[in-house]
């Protein structure tokens, strides 16, 4: 039986940099999952890779059609933003091991529509004042920068991520990536050694 790793941290925590660098190293042994959302694309994103870029409608019909796994509703400065995870035919865990990003939201109602022991957690831990100044630094970037969105994710994921809430989803191994290198050597030993034991 397969696992669904989930990449789990605060905004700018290094998520995304992680999740293609080990989709990269390990593509022997991992699949990607590749979320729906309703944000608009960011200038560096592609249709499909990072996300489904979807509207509202199209949430509502995987809905009805008993194909969502979960959804989370943000209230952003510039309106709600929709993010789920759906069942298209992306996952076939007799088959294989996947790779994904989500949130503590994502991981349990993952847990809930696998099973527990088909969710691996990993964790990722990094200074506050290393996040926000990537978060800053990212959102330069962009066409529109949109510094109020970046101030109200980073005092959103104080509570979100909180140790009370790590604590109550079981969540103790904690991957520091204040060093990309020695956090992406420990990643991938830690997904090999469950893919083996698996």
């Amino acid at each position: 039986m397969g696992k669904i790793f989930c990449l789990i941290g605060k905004s700018s925590s290094g998520k995304d940099t992680i999740f293609k660098k080990i989709l990269n190293e390990l593509n022997m042994e991992l699949k990607p999952v590749v979320t729906y959302t309703t944000r608009p694309k960011r200038n560096h994103e592609v249709e499909g890779k990072e996300y489904y870029f979807i509207n509202e409608e199209k949430v509502q019909a995987y809905e009805k059609s008993g194909c969502l796994i979960e959804k989370r509703i943000y209230h952003t400065v510039d309106g709600d933003w929709i993010y789920c995870t759906v069942d298209d035919g992306q996952f076939d865990l007799q088959k294989y091991s996947y790779l994904m990003i989500g949130t503590l939201e994502v991981y349990q109602s993952l847990q809930e529509f696998f099973g527990k022991r088909a969710i691996v957690p990993l964790y990722l831990h990094i200074d506050d004042g290393v996040r926000l100044e990537r978060a800053l630094f990212r959102e330069r970037q962009q066409e529109n920068p949109n510094y109020e969105e970046v101030c109200r994710r980073f005092l959103a994921d104080s509570a979100d991520f909180s140790n009370a809430k790590l604590v109550k989803c079981g969540i103790d191994e904690h991957f520091q990536n204040h060093d990309l290198g020695e956090c992406m050597k420990r990643i991938k030993a830690f997904i090999l050694e469950v893919i083996k034991n698996k």
